[in-house]
């Protein structure tokens, strides 16, 4: 009985510092969504900013912009779309008035900002007027603050 105390012993330790090592590499993943209402939306993002202070000071042109901290990183949006041909025209809304943008798409399951958003997709796909590009834009993240935040 005694000459199987120490193997299982060792045998304990070795596996819990194993699992405590696997489980500590998903801990910083990025979580997806795995409803069936899930759809991937694409995201206008202004810029990077290492504090939330800097992060205010310039966006402070924007009335309404939302952010997400990711690895100590600010990450500034400034768009929401459901399909990439309104992306680009939102990005080419903003680099007109002079805004570089990059496009990010993110996966989204939150059903009740998706229908809005498809809403707000159909307007936007029928003009080109800057005001109500800004407009729209400006809509779409005040509903994602009240609806997903």
């Amino acid at each position: 009985m005694k000459k199987y105390l120490f193997p299982v012993t060792v045998s304990l330790i070795i596996g819990i510092g194993m699992a405590y090592f696997i489980i500590r590499q998903y801990e910083d993943m990025p979580a997806l969504a795995v409803s069936s209402e899930a759809e991937t939306l694409y995201y206008i993002q202004r810029g990077v900013y290492s504090d939330l202070d800097s992060m205010k000071d310039n966006m402070k042109d924007f009335t309404h912009y939302i952010y997400s901290v990711e690895n100590n990183q600010y990450y500034a949006y400034i768009g929401i779309t459901t399909s990439k041909e309104n992306a680009l025209k939102i990005q080419n809304y903003y680099k007109s008035v002079g805004y570089d943008t990059f496009l990010k798409d993110k996966i989204t399951d939150n059903k009740d900002f998706i229908n809005i958003l498809r809403q707000y997709d159909e307007l936007l796909s029928k003009t080109d007027d800057s005001e109500s590009i800004k407009v729209i834009c400006n809509q779409v993240l005040a509903k994602y603050e009240e609806l997903v935040e």
